[in-house]
């Protein structure tokens, strides 16, 4: 066996020092099959990651998304992501462990399990967009980070100096800020020290999400609704070009795939679990409460902001719900967003710093800089020490300059709904759907043309095709944006 593997380290999946099982110093009992300390994630904990993951900032962007789609479009994109989200949830769940979902080897990370089933190039493949998408998606969350801090600020002023007043504010400050922390929160050494963050998010999520309902009912009983259409945009809006409505709808498509996007820290998730009940069983029965209080609040949101502002939809519907009497409750929206965001951060790039600290360890195990922890703050227990607290420099350093390089990118393209767009279409149809759909056909050796291997491939298909559009339309934006927009001169 080699050296990485006896210390508890997966080819794709490094475990940090700590998760590993030093040889003697555990109990038997206190360990895993795999000769880790046992885990003690829960169906409760695993839903907090999921909602975490998946109801993020994105949900705001649903009305806009709504309005470009129409009621009939829009619902049924909507309702049709989320069931293919679930089903693939499904698939994934059952590749814990391979070749057998309840006593097979465990795969750590998404990246192992491709690699099992369907081999190292496939493995490779899936890496390079996995965590791409992952990277991508915190950039646009420390994007919309600062949007958020920016809407408290320009409420703030226009309370002091009224509504008409032009209050311009920087996001740069905010997005720097934000790195400062995420710096800090980034030393949490692996994904199984998040689940109180992931808690606090969780929570955040619930709030913000029903704040927007809330005003957006409140408006709609006022009578101040906007105009809806059962096509929307595409099919009422006059002013619009109708290759200017073709690309609306492809990126509100994109935005609508990027909320329901969970699947890249799936896996890691799946990790976190006790070995009893059977783990695919209890991820199965986390992502169906999940997906069912995800898509509740998705479809609340999209139709009651719709509802509200009719086809002219803000792009983030807490910013349109500001107005002088309730404006102090959209400010606490905008802060649960911002304190949401900064979990979800951390939830969503772990697998990335998992992957680059396992590599270096590979590449130079007797390096003290990448291997060595050193413990701080520790206290006296009972007749044992305990450390509270332990820094690794390679995960310093490495952390450090990756946060970094975030908030430079983002500090550069602060583009929010066609970034959000772009996100969700890069990675919904490799990560969500082909990858889970080629490992459940390998697992289970589904034989080629038959009915359920058509059925499978059909699904792959259309969504490839819906992905391909909302890239497409995503590019679009970005193109148009590109062409007015000075670099590091971002203000709101």
């Amino acid at each position: 066996m080699a050296d990485h593997e006896r210390a508890g380290i997966s080819e794709y999946g490094y475990s940090e020092p700590g998760l590993a099982a030093p040889h003697g110093k555990e109990e038997p009992q206190q360990l895993d099959d795999d000769g880790r300390p046992k885990r003690t994630g829960t169906l409760w904990t695993a839903c907090a990651h999921i909602i975490t993951a998946a109801i993020g900032a994105g949900v705001l962007s649903l009305s806009w998304a709504m309005s470009q789609l129409g009621w009939i479009a829009g619902v049924s994109i909507l309702l049709l992501f989320s069931a293919i989200s679930l089903y693939t949830a499904y698939l994934l769940a059952d590749c814990y462990r391979s070749p057998n979902p309840l006593t097979g080897k465990r795969n750590y990370s998404y990246m192992e399990a491709v690699k099992a089933t369907l081999g190292k190039t496939m493995c490779m493949i899936c890496g390079w967009i996995l965590y791409g998408n992952l990277t991508t998606f915190v950039i646009g969350y420390t994007i919309t980070t600062a949007k958020s801090l920016v809407a408290i600020q320009k409420s703030n002023c226009h309370r002091k100096r009224g509504t008409n007043s032009p209050c311009k504010f920087s996001n740069n400050p905010h997005m720097i800020g934000l790195g400062i922390i995420e710096i800090f929160l980034s030393q949490i050494p692996n994904f199984h020290k998040l689940s109180w963050l992931s808690t606090v998010a969780a929570t955040m999520s619930f709030a913000y999400s029903l704040i927007g309902i809330g005003l957006s009912i409140q408006k709609i009983v006022k009578g101040a609704e906007g105009r809806t259409s059962l096509s929307g945009v595409a099919g009422f809006e006059v002013g619009v070009s109708a290759s200017d409505k073709v690309w609306r709808m492809f990126t509100a498509a994109g935005d609508i795939a990027f909320a329901c996007s969970y699947a890249q820290v799936f896996i890691d998730i799946q990790d976190t679990l006790k070995s009893s009940p059977p783990e695919n069983k209890v991820m199965k029965k986390a992502s169906t409460v999940g997906v069912s209080i995800m898509t509740t609040f998705f479809v609340m949101c999209g139709c009651f902001g719709y509802a509200a502002f009719g086809n002219h939809a803000p792009e983030n519907l807490l910013a349109g719900l500001g107005y002088q009497e309730t404006s102090w409750i959209v400010d606490m929206a905008n802060l649960f967003i911002v304190v949401h965001l900064v979990g979800a951060y951390q939830v969503l790039i772990q697998p990335v710093f998992r992957v680059v600290e396992f590599w270096a360890s590979r590449k130079w195990p007797d390096s003290g800089f990448i291997t060595c922890e050193h413990p701080i703050g520790r206290i006296l227990f009972g007749s044992k020490r305990m450390t509270l607290f332990s820094i690794n420099l390679f995960r310093l350093t490495w952390r450090t300059l990756f946060v970094v390089m975030v908030t430079v990118v983002a500090l550069a393209l602060p583009f929010f709904t066609d970034m959000l767009a772009l996100m969700g279409a890069i990675g919904y149809w490799p990560i969500v759907v082909y990858f889970p759909v080629e490992m459940h056909i390998a697992q289970n050796e589904i034989g080629r043309r038959t009915r359920k291997w058509f059925g499978l491939q059909f699904l792959s298909l259309v969504c490839f095709l819906l992905s391909l559009a909302a890239a497409s339309g995503a590019i679009q934006g970005l193109y148009k944006n590109l062409h007015t927009y000075k670099p590091f001169m971002s203000k709101d």
